[in-house]
């Protein structure tokens, strides 16, 4: 049997390149799950008057394709405008790899989309979002799926520690089923307050916990 992976996604598998967290990033994106097998965080640091990313570092959790294509697309994305950097694709990555198996094929999609969640973020805390779509319970819903439930490894919404969301004149309220003295309560309020409070017409984010 022909072994799946290319020489060049085994060096970067072996010694990864832009391992780690950057403290304050200017922008982050978490993509995935550890529970399903996969997960990558990525973290840039922006050039305000040039839109450059200065600096961009990635954490995985997962196979060898999810570790290479994290190295191999913040490899690319390091000296890019933003701009630039939303365009790198997936089929860019795996090319830049020598290939990947079909079957690993998603693991390049997912370093994208960390790329571009860490993009979107910046440019949300920074004001520079052109199509402003309005904050609905919908677009709560979805945000908060990128929040971690660190007692499962899945997300708050699957794993149904939201008991109500609403929103209300730029104010946001998100009941949590939890304890307010539970050992997880801080990290999870300020992650939710994290993803939410960056859109362009929330004001507030109030974290309510159960007890």
């Amino acid at each position: 049997m022909k072994f799946p992976y290319s020489q060049k996604v085994l060096e970067h598998f072996k010694n990864p390149h832009n391992v780690g967290k950057i403290e304050n990033p200017d922008g982050k994106g978490l993509e995935g799950s550890p529970a399903c097998g996969d997960m990558v965080a990525v973290y840039i640091k922006v050039n305000p008057d040039t839109k450059i990313i200065e600096d961009i570092k990635f954490e995985s959790y997962g196979c060898a394709s999810n570790i290479a294509t994290g190295s191999v697309i913040t490899d690319i994305a390091k000296g890019k405008t933003l701009d630039e950097a939303k365009k790198i694709t997936w089929k860019q990555a795996s090319e830049e790899l020598g290939g990947l198996p079909p079957i690993k094929a998603h693991c390049s999609v997912l370093a994208v989309e960390g790329l571009r969640a860490a993009i979107k973020d910046y440019e949300e805390k920074h004001g520079l979002i052109t199509e402003k779509e309005p904050t609905t319970e919908k677009v709560i819903q979805s945000r908060l799926k990128h929040v971690m439930n660190p007692l499962t490894g899945l997300d708050i919404i699957r794993t149904n520690l939201i008991l109500k969301t609403s929103v209300e004149d730029g104010v946001v309220r998100v009941v949590v089923d939890l304890p307010a003295n539970h050992q997880f309560a801080p990290a999870i309020k300020e992650d939710i307050i994290e993803k939410l409070g960056s859109l362009w017409d929330v004001e507030r984010v109030d974290v309510v916990f159960t007890a």
